[in-house]
């Protein structure tokens, strides 16, 4: 009879603002299962234009923003007509513009509480 052998550790990548709720929910979720989260406070350092190209490439930027959010009212954002490299810009100075949290973990991404998708991250 073989041992089983250990799982890899598994860890995931998070961008998210420490006072969302749902970040904090997906951090709880993954902790609770063991996993490595590699934490990057959107609020201290924001995101890179390439990491959050690769969401958008993915989900389309129009499903990563919370279009319902005080922060898209804030600035205007429904009843202005913008490029979509200008909307990233302003994403990237107001990540509460975005669903968070981004979550990547190996080729499976997700935004928002997904907590099926992050299951699915675990599975391998």
């Amino acid at each position: 009879m073989s041992k089983a052998t250990p799982p890899a550790q598994v860890s995931v990548q998070m961008f998210g603002l420490r006072k969302s709720s749902a970040t904090r929910a997906a951090e709880r979720y993954f902790k609770e299962r063991g996993v490595n989260v590699i934490f990057v406070d959107l609020g201290a350092r924001p995101i890179a234009k390439g990491e959050l190209g690769r969401f958008v490439q993915k989900f389309g930027l129009t499903a990563l923003l919370d279009l319902e959010g005080k922060k898209y009212a804030e600035l205007g954002l429904a009843y202005l007509r913008i490029s979509e490299e200008s909307l990233l810009e302003r994403v990237i100075a107001h990540p509460d513009l975005l669903k968070l949290p981004l979550v990547r973990g190996g080729k499976t991404l997700s935004y928002g509480e997904d907590p099926q998708a992050w299951a699915a991250m675990l599975e391998g």
